[in-house]
Parts: structure tokens; C-alpha cells; sequence
């Protein structure tokens, strides 16, 4: 996991929005690539004078996020249902998994979406059963854009505020793109994140509520 992570962070250093952009595509699709150690360290970067703005870091994170999910849901349109089930849960997608989606989908579509794209793992399956039940393109890639852009924004500033904190030796390893110790940054990423703790337990907390409304062994 370390190397992965080493490597990752090479890619926003020497690739700049290149580098955010297929990482954040990748972590909205079926690769689990954490947007929390993508977009804070090239927010960081930006900060520092890397090359970057804080406002191209969000936008090339939300491109990055809206392509991720964009290719799995045409995917997911045009391989169909049945492949969905048959394969899905080789890619975390199980049938029962695939069926609570479609309900979910089938009865919260513009909601589900932009929920979806708050909360961590779900973020990377909602665009499967999205193009399953062929939501409309447009009305999924503006729910996409905007909480992807909303997600990408939270995480830029948790990013600027903890580069504030970082001192000068710090900032110039991270600079250089060496002898940064990664798993702090990281944890110093999740110490600043108490502020928005509430908000997402209260979003995890209606997922949960939906979830259960929408259980197949349930009546309609």
C-alpha cells in the first residue's frame, strides 16, 4: 500500500492536473485509488507555488471524477444487466448489491446521484447501476460535476489548511517530491476533516435509511 501511495503521489508531482485527473478517474471507477490522497497533497502543492492553482486542482478533480464515472456508465449501459450480475461481484458489485442499486436508483435517481458522490467506496459503484437503468447522460453527468465539484472543494481546503501547518523543511521535501512521510500527511488530511464529520454522518445516515427502504426482500 505504501509503494502505491509513493507512486500515486509521483504521478500529481511530476503529471500536475494530468496526474489529478487520471488518479480521480480511476478512484470513480472499479480502482480503489482514495480521493483523500489525491487531491489534498496537489492542493498542498498548489498552495506552495507547484505549479498548480487551488482552482485548477477542483476542476481537474471533477473532470477527473466525471470521466471515471462517465466510462463506467456507458459501460455498465451497454454490457446490460444480465453481465452486471453474472460479473459484478468480481468488482464488488454482488447481485444483491445490484438489485438494492436499481430500487435505489429507480426511486431517488437525482438524489442518489449527488449523494453518492459524498460518500467513500459508494462513490466508485453508483455509476454502474446508473447506466444499468439508463439514466439520462445529461442529468447524470450534472449530478456527478456537482458533487463531484463539492467533494473536490472540501477536500482542496482540508489540503490548504494543513499545508499552512507544514514547516519549511516539509514544504520543500514535498516540493521535491522526496522524504515526505505520506501516512502523516495523510493523518494530518483526517485531523482537519473533524469539521465536515457531522455532515457526512448525517448524508451515511440517510444512505443507510434508503438502503433499507429499498431491500428487495421487502415489498415495494
Amino acid at each position: 500500500m505504501q509503494s502505491l501511495i509513493e507512486t500515486w503521489f509521483h504521478w500529481v508531482h511530476e503529471w500536475g492536473y494530468g496526474g489529478v485527473i487520471v488518479l480521480m478517474a480511476m478512484e470513480s471507477s472499479i480502482f480503489p485509488v482514495p480521493s483523500e490522497l489525491v487531491v489534498p497533497p496537489a492542493a498542498i502543492l498548489a498552495a506552495q507555488g507547484g505549479g498548480m492553482t487551488l482552482t485548477g486542482v477542483v476542476l481537474a478533480g471533477t473532470f477527473g471524477s466525471w470521466l471515471g464515472s462517465a466510462l463506467t456508465y456507458w459501460v455498465a449501459l451497454l454490457v446490460g444487466r444480465p453481465m452486471v450480475i453474472r460479473f459484478g461481484k468480481y468488482v464488488f458489485m454482488p447481485p444483491i448489491k445490484v438489485l438494492r442499486a436499481e430500487r435505489f436508483m429507480h426511486r431517488y435517481e437525482s438524489g442518489g446521484i449527488f449523494f453518492a458522490r459524498l460518500l467513500p467506496v459508494i462513490r466508485h459503484l453508483i455509476s454502474i447501476p446508473a447506466g444499468i437503468i439508463g439514466m439520462g447522460f445529461a442529468k447524470f453527468s450534472l449530478l456527478t460535476v456537482v458533487g463531484s465539484a463539492l467533494w473536490c472543494w472540501v477536500l482542496a481546503m482540508l489540503g490548504q489548511k494543513v499545508g499552512n501547518q507544514l514547516n519549511a523543511q516539509q514544504l520543500a521535501a514535498l516540493k521535491m517530491g522526496e522524504g515526505v512521510d505520506l501516512f502523516q500527511l495523510i493523518h494530518a488530511v483526517k485531523q482537519e476533516a473533524v469539521w465536515i464529520t457531522l455532515a457526512v454522518a448525517v448524508v451515511c445516515v440517510l444512505y443507510f435509511v434508503a438502503m433499507r427502504l429499498t431491500n428487495p426482500n421487502k415489498p415495494a
